[in-house]
Formats: structure tokens, C-alpha cells, sequence
């Protein structure tokens, strides 16, 4: 039997009640539950066990729970979040209303990894059809039906079977969708166009609603592909200054690779991670020793430069 220290609340409802030890315990012979039912059986004996014999006291009461259960976003119960002893951290993420601008590469992936966690809702939006090349850079499978669909359609019906409140809107974002940002706490900017990035900032910057924007800059200058990956967090307090620093691309460039519709799915799979990283440590789920306004990587070295307050000079960092 295995067994550790814990400190566990079993939750909202029940405060006061920690849990102070864990264990783990399995058969000697099989190493494994024949099926739950033996499992539940097995538990029960053991933590009952000398309460039956000492006091005659019986765990099989047949009482019907009349507590439900606290809503989930999920089709199917988390347990391994209690397990893992993280259910408060994961808490820090369940009251958000999420909003995902640009379904394109780095957009699917960042929708894909936001989907796990307990935010109360994801809105995405996209007015553009989903075709054979966006099933090359995005996660998932390919149905042919989907192919020519909306990709706000497609991608909320991918998830629809795995958890609730992710909502498809079927629309270019600018200055008139202020309705459809009410009530989020929190967007990611996934445009490739900068015109469109800076339509969507002017919405965002006035709404108050802090925001991440990612971007990405390739070439081909020495045979093998290079190229920069941006991540830029635009705080309710200091994104209006940011914007005038213009870190993010606000007016289109041309001759830009990435436009070719290149497939590259892993750097916007990376470039989603190091969105979702750092939204995650700006809500407290992870440690963040320095906060970090302004991110690049490097495709060539894979180096990270972090620079914490863009207008401080000493501020950045290469790791």
C-alpha cells in the first residue's frame, strides 16, 4: 500500500473538511482491479473494515445523495486534476469567458489547448471557409463534409461531443461587435493581417478586455526556413501604451511568407503553447518568475527573449 502526506479540501461546499492523507491500494497478484465494482469493494473493506468490527457500524446505508454534483464545462468527469492535488489552481481558470480571434493555424491549436480547461466559455470567431489546407495546420481529424464549412462551425462541432460553451461566431471582428465581447475576461488574437490586428485592438483596448496577440515572421534567406515567434500580452493597464509601440504587425506587409498559407504546424502549435503558457501564469495556474509583456523565439537557435516592460532597456532576457 502506498501511502503520503496531502492536504486536500474536498471542496467548495465542504471547507472546512481537508483531507490529510492519500493512498493507493492494489492487488499483490493481478496488480490490477478486475473491474470497478471490485475496486470500490476493495476501498470500502479497508476504510470501513474497523469500523465494522470495532462499533458494528456499516457503510451500506443505501442513502440517496440528494447533492448533485457541480456543474462541469466537461462531457466526462476530471479526475486526474483531483489526483494531481491541483483542483485550486484549476479553479483560477473556470469563471473565464474566452474569446479567440483568427481560426487559422495558430488559432486551432490555441483553441485545442484552451478547450481543457474549465473556462466557463470559449467564444471563436472566423467568417472564413475551412479548406483542405487548414486540416494540414490544425490538430485533429479531416471529415469531408467539413470542407467548405465556416471554421467557427468546424471547430465547434470538433469539441461539441468533449465539453459545453464553446459558441461559433461566423464573423469578421471590428469595431462593431462590441456586443459579442460582452462579459470576456480574456481574448487571444490570432489575425495574420494587420490591418485586421489593428481593427480588432481598437475593440479589445476599448472594451478594457486584456489580451494576448500572437504573431509570426518567416523567411527563407539561407536555404532552411527561419523566422521569429511573437507572443505579446496586452494588460487592461498598459495596452493602450503597447499598441503605440506597435510590437504587433498593425498594417499589411507584403511578400510575407507565412501568408502563403505555409504548413508549418508546429511552430503554430509552439506559438499557441507560448500563448496559453503565459495566460495561464498571468491567472496564477503556473509560476511566473518574471512577468514577461513582450516574448520572441527564435526558430534558428530556438532561443526565448523575454522582455517583462517593453519601455525598460534592461528588460530582456535570452534563454
Amino acid at each position: 500500500m502506498a501511502d503520503r502526506p496531502a492536504k486536500i479540501p474536498l471542496g467548495p461546499r465542504f471547507a472546512d473538511v481537508v483531507v490529510e492523507r492519500s493512498f493507493s491500494n492494489k492487488p499483490r497478484k493481478s496488480g490490477k482491479f478486475a473491474d470497478f465494482f471490485e475496486k470500490v469493494e476493495s476501498y470500502v473493506s479497508i476504510i470501513s473494515g474497523p469500523a465494522i468490527e470495532l462499533h458494528g457500524a456499516s457503510p451500506y446505508t443505501f442513502r440517496i445523495s440528494e447533492v448533485s454534483p457541480a456543474e462541469s464545462v466537461f462531457r466526462f468527469q476530471d479526475t486526474m486534476t483531483s489526483r494531481a492535488e491541483i483542483g485550486d489552481l484549476s479553479a483560477r481558470l473556470k469563471d473565464d469567458v474566452l474569446a479567440v480571434i483568427g481560426l487559422g493555424g495558430t488559432g486551432a491549436y490555441l483553441l485545442d489547448f484552451l478547450v481543457k480547461t474549465p473556462a466557463r466559455e470559449i467564444r471563436i470567431f472566423d467568417l472564413d471557409p475551412f479548406h483542405v489546407h487548414n486540416a494540414f495546420r490544425s490538430p485533429g481529424r479531416l471529415d469531408e463534409d467539413e470542407l467548405s464549412k465556416s471554421k467557427a462551425e468546424v471547430y465547434k462541432s470538433r469539441y461539441e461531443n468533449f465539453r459545453s460553451g464553446v459558441s461559433a461566431n461566423v464573423k469578421f471582428v471590428d469595431s462593431s461587435c462590441e456586443q459579442e465581447m460582452d462579459g470576456v475576461t480574456f481574448a487571444f488574437v490570432c489575425v495574420d493581417k494587420g490591418s485586421s490586428r489593428s481593427d480588432v485592438f481598437d475593440l479589445l483596448l476599448g472594451k478594457g478586455i486584456p489580451f494576448i496577440d500572437v504573431g509570426m515572421g518567416l523567411n527563407r534567406k539561407h536555404g532552411p526556413l527561419g523566422g521569429m515567434m511573437r507572443v505579446t500580452y496586452y494588460s487592461r493597464e498598459r495596452g493602450a501604451a503597447l499598441r503605440e509601440m506597435r510590437l504587433s504587425e498593425l498594417n499589411d506587409t507584403p511578400n510575407d511568407l507565412y501568408r502563403t498559407n505555409i504548413q508549418i504546424a508546429e511552430l503554430n502549435a509552439m506559438n499557441a503553447c507560448l500563448a496559453v503558457l503565459r495566460f495561464k501564469q498571468i491567472r496564477g495556474f503556473y509560476n511566473e518568475e518574471q512577468e514577461s509583456e513582450h516574448l520572441l523565439m527564435n526558430v534558428g537557435d530556438l532561443s526565448i527573449a523575454i522582455e517583462a516592460r517593453v519601455d525598460n532597456e534592461d528588460s530582456t532576457q535570452t534563454s
